[in-house]
């Protein structure tokens, strides 16, 4: 009985660990660009977009297609670096645990 114990207090400090750190990475940014810095997108560590910034040059009404990939590639870069984030901080947490949901 006394190993249950010890189990459940180490749950609830990972508990806590895992709160604290999801907190910290809301606080963490990065920072993805496209077309050789034509288009930056700033995302915080919990995945939300938090500025985009096109350079004038990348304006091009003839060619609104492009402005939209170079954004859309952007936006999926800052994920992408969001997610390795997320992977680093938190998995310490998950690794080798199959919890479904978790990451």
């Amino acid at each position: 009985m006394k190993n249950m114990g010890n189990m459940m207090k180490q749950m609830q400090k990972m508990q806590k660990d895992m709160a604290k750190a999801q907190e910290q990475l809301k606080e963490e940014t990065v920072e993805a660009t496209a077309g050789g810095g034509m288009v930056k997108v700033i995302a915080s560590g919990d995945k939300r977009i938090l500025d985009i910034q096109i350079n004038d040059e990348a304006v091009d009404p003839d060619d609104v297609e492009m402005l939209e990939d170079l954004v859309l590639a952007a936006t999926n870069e800052a994920l992408n670096k969001v997610d390795e984030i997320v992977n680093e901080k938190m998995g310490k947490f998950t690794n080798g645990m199959n919890i479904p949901g978790m990451m």
